[in-house]
């Protein structure tokens, strides 16, 4: 599996960045994992990723529970090459253009979430799913 993350900005100001880099090595312990960042959403139009999966981050989007997750992530990862490509937009969200290009939709909460937290969440319920479909003590939900 290949997850590719892609945001409208970086997670700037004391501590984001190093929670970012920590969780995209965690996982790379597990699947390969790039973050691709855009500075705006018309470049993040112009630059829309194509891959087998692309699931754009809505708080409209589908919930589920992390174990729930982890069997849709793997899911989502046998798919043709196993490309998972996971966006996340700026400051007003994804612009209903470009979301309805995604093959999916996908709520972290139905709480909006500032873009710099949410990509931390993204990237935490990343690695427990891994780690959930690995069996590995870090999911207590196991």
């Amino acid at each position: 599996m290949h997850l590719i993350i892609h945001s409208v900005g970086r997670a700037r100001g004391v501590g984001w960045q190093e929670l970012v880099n920590d969780y995209v090595l965690r996982i790379r312990h597990y699947v390969r994992c790039d973050l691709v960042e855009h500075r705006d959403d018309k470049e993040l139009g112009q630059k829309w990723p194509s891959g087998d999966v692309i699931v754009a981050l809505e708080v409209d989007g589908k919930r589920f529970s992390s174990v729930e997750f982890s069997r849709v992530l793997e899911r989502w990862g046998s798919q043709g090459k196993g490309q998972v490509c996971m966006v996340i937009g700026g400051t007003e969200g994804i612009p209903e253009e470009y979301s309805k290009r995604a093959t999916h939709q996908l709520s972290l909460s139905t709480m909006t979430l500032p873009h710099r937290l949410a990509k931390v969440v993204l990237l935490e319920q990343l690695y427990r799913a891994l780690t959930i479909l690995k069996g590995e003590p870090y999911a207590r939900e196991l």
